[in-house]
Order: C-alpha cells, then structure tokens, then sequence
C-alpha cells in the first residue's frame, strides 16, 4: 500500500518540481529592479526557488539547498570561497556538535533520569510536558547568551522526555509525544530569547542600535518592557501548538507514579551518569560566560564523552542526519549573507518603507512590525536581520511619527519572537529539526503559527503595557 502510494505521487511531485523551476526561472530572467545589481537578482533567485522548492514539497531541503548552492557558483553569482564560507561558521558547528552531545546524554542514561524527574513532577499530560519545557528554558535563558547554546541544553531533556513517552522517530511513533514537544521547544525559544537582554547574542546589538534613535534599554527596562507579553506567551503557545498539532498522546494520569517507580529501579547514578552530569554542568557554566566561545565548549564536551566511551567513535558512523543538517543550513546561511551583503534586503526593506508614507503613525507602527516578521523568510541568522533592517525601520518609523522607545521595543521583541517562522530562521531551531520528530514543511506551517501568535500577543498586549509604562512622553 506503501509503496503504491508513493508512486501515485511521484508524478505530482515532478509536476511541482517542474513549476518551481519555471518560477525560478521566471525570476533568473526577469527584468532587474532599478537599485539592485544583476548578481543580488539572481542570487533571490536561486534562494527563493529553492525555499518554493522545499514549502511546496518539489524537493527535500537538502537537495534544495545543494542545487541552489551548486548553481550560485556555477553560474558565477557568487565566487566558491563566498558561497562555502557558511561551512566554516563556528555557530554551524555548535548545532552539529550540540547534536552530538545530546545523543550522549541520552546513551549515558541521565537523560532518561532527568525525563523521569520532570514526568514525575509534570507528567500527568502531555501539556503540563509543554509547560514545563517553557518553564525550564525561561530560567535558564538570562545566563545564556546564545539560543543556540541553550537549545543544546532543551534538546536532550525533549529527547529524552520524548523516547521515555515511547515516541520514537523509528518505530514511527513521533507524533504520539515527541513531535509536539519538539515543536514546543522551537517555540519556547522565541519568547526566552526575547524574555531577557542577555539570552540571545543579538539582543545587546539591537539594543545599541536603538541608542542611535535617542532610546536607551538596559536589563531592567528590558525584562520590565518585555515581562507582560512574555508571560502571555508562555502561557498561551503551548496550549495553542496542542490544539493545532495536537499529539497522540494526551492525558497520562498514571505516568508520574510509572517514573517515580523507574527512578526506584534504576538506583543510584552510573558511572557514565556522573561523567556526564559533570560535563554537562561544566559545559553550562562556560557557555554562561560571555567570553568563552561557545563552540569551543561544545567540543570540548563531546571529547569528554568520546574519550570516556560514553559516546564511542562508532556512534557516529550513525549519525547521516546530522551531517544533512550541516550541509543545508551552511548552504541556505551563506546565500542568505550574500543577499545581505549584495544589498538586497536593504533594498526590499526600503521598499515596504516607502510604501507607508502619509500614513498615520499607528498604522505605519502595526505595518512595520509585520513586514519586519515576514522579510524574516529571507534571512538564516537573527543578527543579520537586524544588522540590515533595524536601523531602515526604525528611521522609517520615527519619521512617520511613531514613539521611538515604543517602536524599538517592539522590533526588538520581533527579533526574537519570529524566529519560529522557517527551519532555518534561527541556528536554535536546526537542532529540533534534526531530530527527525519534525518534517521541515510542518515546522514551515506550524512555525508560521507560533510567530503569528506572537505577533498578535506582543501587538496586542506589549503595545499598551508600553505605553502604560510611559518610558517616553
């Protein structure tokens, strides 16, 4: 049945291949914008089709990214050094080797302990899981200063939680726990990241940028501006990601006394617990420290593992997936960059901008906060983003009359909140797309729905605390 399902699709898929490439083609030879050079043209060209390729189900992500990669170059849009550097980008490195380390954690057994203590706490639904990851990835985010650091600490818990539900990826059970929660931790870093200054890399950048236009955010005006919204947030995103991608498994009234009575049996910590519980800690605390490169870390942590035989060299043999992860986001993250760099995404940005004069400030305020979330579709890196368009935006705005301190906030937040929004609109997200528990096409529809549901929450709710605050006359 299997087999005779694929091949009645197979002819759809051709078709969809074929008009995607007619697109891209349609794109390579248009006619090119006044202000944009003929290499930004075609290098939209080359990423929109194979970003159309992926949502419309032509061609894997992978396969996508390599063709688009491989044309980039043959095609002379951009030099190989350019086109390859994505490959040689430390954070890239850390989603792998972070991969890698979870799958230890999980071999060690103190995965399968610490999934025990949360479902012995939280268990008795899936939701109250959900709940307890957002809780969890809250606390921690003021000390990590990386969100891609910080999904290397959910993503083993979330494994773990997900294998001791029996939802695994090979027995095809994902859907029955892991994927929500999977799905859920891509989620809960949106609002972490934006929750406090110092949980995403980007946010003290931003923040300096803001200074520029006369605002000045610290950590405490930050958490304080931030706090409501968030808050609504963490309590409404799981609940709606449980009505939308709703997992098999629901209500487990009986789970909590099952894990206490598993910790009972398996005793004290192993050898191979400890090891790991130590390395694991120590990875946190330099990974907290803002000087300390994080992808050092992270390989650091992993030779540990490695030279302890906790993970063996022949575990790797079995980690292909990863490898794919590596190749796709180097690929999509360096035509992304030399979008930027060429100037495309200024352009774009002045555009949409241009188009909301004479407009009221409200109007302009709401406008901008939205165009700011979508042209994330564009982007593989949060700090590119706002590198290329904060500044255009919040010029844009101020002039139209919008309150500066209102409107950076806002954009601000939206730096975080909308990363959700594509499997590579974050480097955090790539780790749970890893997994195996998420298709690439859900995290593109349900991620869309987690960023709306932060814009709404953050427009609807952080505007009037803002304003209510009156941290501007």
């Amino acid at each position: 049945m299997t087999n005779q399902s694929s091949a009645a699709t197979k002819p759809w898929r051709h078709l969809r291949l074929a008009v995607t490439l007619v697109v891209g083609v349609a794109i390579w030879f248009a006619p090119v914008p006044e202000g944009l050079s003929q290499e930004a043209w075609h290098l939209f060209a080359l990423f929109i089709t194979s970003i159309i390729a992926v949502l419309v189900g032509a061609a894997p992500i992978l396969l996508a990214s390599m063709v688009a990669l491989a044309a980039a170059v043959l095609t002379g849009t951009l030099p190989a050094i350019d086109a390859f550097s994505g490959f040689s980008q430390d954070f890239i490195l850390l989603i792998i080797v972070a991969f890698l380390v979870a799958r230890g954690v999980v071999k060690s057994g103190l995965g399968k302990r610490v999934a025990y203590l949360i479902i012995a706490r939280f268990g008795r639904s899936t939701l109250g899981l959900g709940y307890s990851i957002m809780a969890t990835d809250a606390i921690l985010a003021p000390a990590f200063p990386s969100n891609t650091a910080r999904s290397g600490v959910l993503y083993p818990i979330i494994l773990s939680l997900a294998r001791d539900s029996d939802s695994t990826v090979e027995d095809g059970t994902a859907r029955r726990v892991g994927s929500y929660l999977m799905m859920q931790g891509i989620a809960s870093l949106t609002i972490s990241s934006g929750l406090w200054l110092t949980a995403m890399a980007g946010n003290p950048a931003a923040a300096q940028i803001a200074r520029g236009f006369g605002v000045e955010i610290g950590f405490g005006s930050w958490l304080v501006a931030s706090s409501l919204p968030s808050l609504v947030a963490i309590v409404v995103l799981p609940y709606v990601l449980y009505r939308v991608f709703p997992p098999e498994l629901k209500q487990t009234p009986g789970a909590p006394a099952a894990a206490r009575e598993q910790l009972a049996r398996m005793g004290r910590m192993s050898r191979d617990e400890w090891i790991t519980a130590v390395t694991f800690l120590s990875m946190l605390i330099l990974w907290a420290i803002p000087t300390v490169n994080n992808t050092a870390v992270a390989f650091l942590g992993l030779a540990v593992l490695m030279a302890t035989n906790i993970y063996a060299l022949e575990d790797l043999r079995h980690e292909g997936e990863a490898l794919g992860v590596l190749i796709w986001f180097a690929a999509l993250y360096a035509l992304s960059t030399y979008l930027n760099e060429f100037g495309f995404m200024a352009f774009v940005g002045e555009r949409v901008a241009a188009r909301l004069d004479g407009l009221s400030w409200p109007i302009v305020y709401v406008a901008l906060v939205v165009a700011y979330c979508m042209l994330h579709y564009l982007f593989v890196s949060q700090l590119a983003h706002l590198l290329a368009l904060l500044g255009v935006f919040l010029s844009v705005g101020v002039e139209a009359g919008v309150p500066a301190t209102l409107l950076a906030f806002m954009l601000l937040f939206a730096n975080n909140f909308f990363a959700a929004i594509t499997p590579q609109g974050s480097s955090a997200n790539v780790v749970f797309v890893g997994s195996g528990y998420l298709s690439v096409s859900e995290v593109y529809k349900y991620g869309a729905v987690v960023t709306f549901v932060n814009l709404v929450i953050y427009l609807a709710v952080g505007t009037p605390w803002i304003l209510l605050l009156g941290f501007f006359d």
